[in-house]
């Protein structure tokens, strides 16, 4: 072996040797290097539910965009589940506020279990926001209508024909809707919300159907929790800006938060 050889390799041997030395030390406190911690959970935990709709709402599209719209409060971690039965879990309890943008359309929706916790999880503080077709999930569960205070009833007139309509600002003093103005929309204006559960409108639309007011937004509270429900967001259009401004601050009010950061 010629020198330069031999100098390399009493090298190579001494960094091997070293980089062992390395990995076995070990800080002064005994325990090995843990990395770097972990980032500080956000103050509003938020459990988007989805996964099930009526056909002809594609929540495949409009999930992601719901869910980038109330992750653009800095205060929210959103977690997207795609099966309705998460909601029998205690895992429930981790969260602040439950976002239901589902419908079990002719799918049976989770058990009794699943709706007695959903039920516990409001009374006891929780918040829900309910959005577009939600109000219809839960046929099967007649006690719904107490956490959404309007339900789809499918013997009313479903909507106005698709197309553009002006959503007039009810509360202007309400937490949620301080600092809104009125906006147009293109989507649904839905007339077949139904129950007579007390609730404070919020926002409203008037149908060029029939020349009626139809609550846009809407809130009330069940127990120690708070309820937010808007049937508007049909599919990615009707989630415009001014839409989702009003989601996300319905979210945050849900959730014991103030409505803007």
């Amino acid at each position: 072996m010629n020198a330069f050889l031999k100098v390399w390799f009493c090298l190579f041997l001494t960094a091997t040797a070293l980089l062992a030395i390395a990995a076995e030390q070990k800080p002064s406190d005994g325990y090995p290097y843990p990395g770097p911690p972990a980032p500080a959970p956000k103050p509003m935990q938020v459990l988007l539910v989805t996964g099930c709709d009526y056909p002809g709402h594609k929540w495949p599209l409009t999930t992601p965009v719901l869910a980038q719209g109330l992750r653009e409060d800095p205060r929210a971690d959103v977690r997207v589940i795609e099966d309705a039965h998460f909601l029998d879990s205690a895992a429930l309890d981790r969260y602040h506020v439950v976002v239901l943008h589902y419908m079990n359309w002719k799918t049976l929706g989770p058990g009794e279990a699943a709706r007695a916790n959903l039920k516990r999880f409001v009374e006891n503080g929780g918040g829900l926001v309910l959005v577009h077709f939600a109000c219809g999930a839960f046929m099967e569960w007649p006690e719904f209508v107490n956490l959404a205070g309007r339900v789809w009833n499918p013997k009313l007139r479903g909507h106005d024909p698709r197309g553009p309509f002006k959503v007039e600002i009810v509360q202007p003093n309400h937490p949620i809707m301080k600092g809104l103005q009125a906006f147009e929309t293109d989507d649904e204006l839905y007339t077949c919300l139904d129950g007579n559960v007390p609730i404070e409108v919020l926002a409203k639309a008037t149908s060029k159907v029939d020349q009626k007011d139809y609550p846009m937004a809407f809130v009330l509270n069940v127990g120690k929790g708070r309820v937010f429900h808007s049937p508007l967001g049909h599919d990615v259009k009707a989630f415009n800006a001014n839409t989702l401004d009003l989601f996300r601050r319905g979210t945050a009010w849900a959730a014991g938060r103030p409505a803007v950061p």
